[in-house]
């Protein structure tokens, strides 16, 4: 049995709303109402973006640290309630809402140890014949404000990956979460404002897309926008933001190479956890199997046995290994989406059942390349298997997406490994790992549609929400 649903405000600089319009959010399970958080309006806007610019000070690299390494701890207190909220949000099993809760944690803990590390370079000015007798020092400053809009599908570790880092660097952080996952969100501010984050260096609210949010990214004393979300919505974003930084974490259709010398057991693992976990609903998930010919068949046969591992279900059970995706019409569209793929000569292995927003962990073959559920990002636990003849076929069919995310590449050759290093167009390339493999401090991105190429992770992050200033002396 479910607690009673959660009524949570939105908070404007430490201060609740809790007036105006209700966003009702829903469990994905069942349909059954998780909470209610207040929406606010351009007036209360206004506030957030103001307030910040009028109270803003320089806190020490020791406050900075102080926050966030309460923050880290009072998480690790209340993880189990956040895995529980994180699960009535989005549907997903325990495992992945346990397993959210932790990288979220190593976000905090990151950016914590980053706060104390000094920044700056020094150039000595005498190294040439026009040089002078002084040296120049660099020095980061944090922005004065950050706008920040983050996704449904990591509902806690996406808000920390905007938030921590703007602790870090000293820069005051608005955040609009998710309308569809808001309430973990929410709770994660109270729970920054407890380890004594101060009210003027953090918003995180809901509202209106045309009432709240284009204005927040329109407005022109918001020096910076960060979104993590959908190719669409992202390039609407730069198209509308005007003269400001931009870093856009949009999304992808990560590929898993596996060559003929791989190892099996590997490969077949890396498959199941890339193409299932998280539901499937990861911009890195693994959204195609490029299997070279010679091992496809038994290839496909080891998955679709590991596929019977991956017990779909109530999200509440211990068992269970996939939840739910987001909601029942996005479940439609993967449905629609392998149905499509099956009458262009794809074959349904296992899986493929729907009930509601559930989605059994399907494996399909024969998938043909130009079917639309492996040419758009289909987010969910699909595990499309297409043949290649060689590597170099399988780069150019990785290359042929308009994504560019990241990807992974299943060999113990270590020239193949080198050339698909260098070939595949991605962010990231990972040998005999998933996809999305990293440390929440590494940078992170992607190009072409995936992305402007600006990374993220704590360390990039924290860069890019601050400047640069430069200054000599004579020395």
């Amino acid at each position: 049995m479910n607690d009673p649903p959660l009524e949570l405000p939105s908070y404007i600089c430490g201060n609740a709303i809790t007036t105006g319009q209700k966003l009702e959010i829903l469990y994905p399970f069942d349909g059954s109402l998780t909470g209610t958080v207040s929406l606010i309006d351009r007036k209360q806007l206004e506030s957030a973006i103001e307030t910040p610019l009028r109270h803003f000070k320089h806190l020490s690299r020791y406050q900075r640290h102080e926050m966030l390494s309460k923050a880290s701890a009072l998480l690790a207190e209340r993880a189990e309630d956040f895995a529980h909220l994180i699960r009535l949000e989005t549907g997903l099993c325990m495992r992945e809402t346990r397993y959210e809760v932790g990288r979220a944690q190593d976000v905090i803990q990151f950016a914590a140890m980053e706060a104390l590390k000094d920044d700056g370079q020094i150039f000595s000015c005498d190294i040439s014949p026009q040089g002078k007798a002084r040296k120049i020092f660099t020095q980061r400053e944090p922005l004065k404000l950050a706008a920040a809009i983050t996704p449904f599908n990591h509902p806690l570790n996406q808000v920390a990956h905007k938030i921590a880092p703007a602790i870090a660097a000293g820069t005051p952080i608005m955040v609009k979460p998710s309308a569809k996952t808001p309430l973990t969100a929410i709770r994660f501010a109270e729970l920054l404002y407890d380890a004594g984050v101060p009210g003027w260096m953090l918003s995180v609210f809901v509202g209106e897309i045309d009432e709240v949010v284009e204005p927040m990214i329109c407005d022109q004393r918001v020096p910076l926008v960060t979104f993590t979300g959908g190719t669409p919505v992202g390039k609407r974003i730069a198209a509308m933001a005007g003269y400001k930084r931009l870093c856009l974490e949009l999304g992808g259709n990560s590929p898993l190479i596996v060559l003929e010398d791989a190892e099996m057991d590997v490969a077949v693992t890396l498959a199941a956890e890339g193409c299932f976990r998280n539901s499937g609903q990861r911009c890195t998930a693994v959204k195609r199997l490029l299997i070279h010919e010679g091992i496809a068949a038994e290839f496909t046969e080891r998955l679709v046995e590991k596929t019977g591992e991956y017990l779909c279900g109530d999200p509440a059970q211990e068992e269970t290994r996939v939840g739910t995706v987001i909601d029942e019409a996005a479940a439609i569209t993967l449905e629609r989406r392998v149905q499509q793929a099956v009458e262009e000569g794809a074959k349904v292995l296992c899986g493929g059942q729907r009930s509601g927003a559930l989605l059994e962990p399907t494996v399909i073959s024969e998938v043909p390349r130009t079917t639309e559920m492996v040419c758009e990002e289909s987010f969910g636990p699909l595990a499309p298997i297409l043949k290649v003849k060689d590597l170099d076929d399988a780069i150019a069919l990785a290359n042929s997406s308009n994504f560019g995310l990241s990807s992974g590449v299943v060999t113990n050759d270590l020239a193949a490994a080198t050339k698909a290093i260098k070939g595949l167009e991605t962010g990231t390339v990972n040998i005999n790992q998933v996809p999305g493999y990293r440390i929440e401090l590494s940078p992170f991105g992607g190009i072409k549609d995936s992305g402007l190429g600006i990374k993220e992770g704590v360390v990039e992050a924290m860069k890019f929400m601050t400047t640069v200033k430069t200054f000599s002396l004579p020395w």
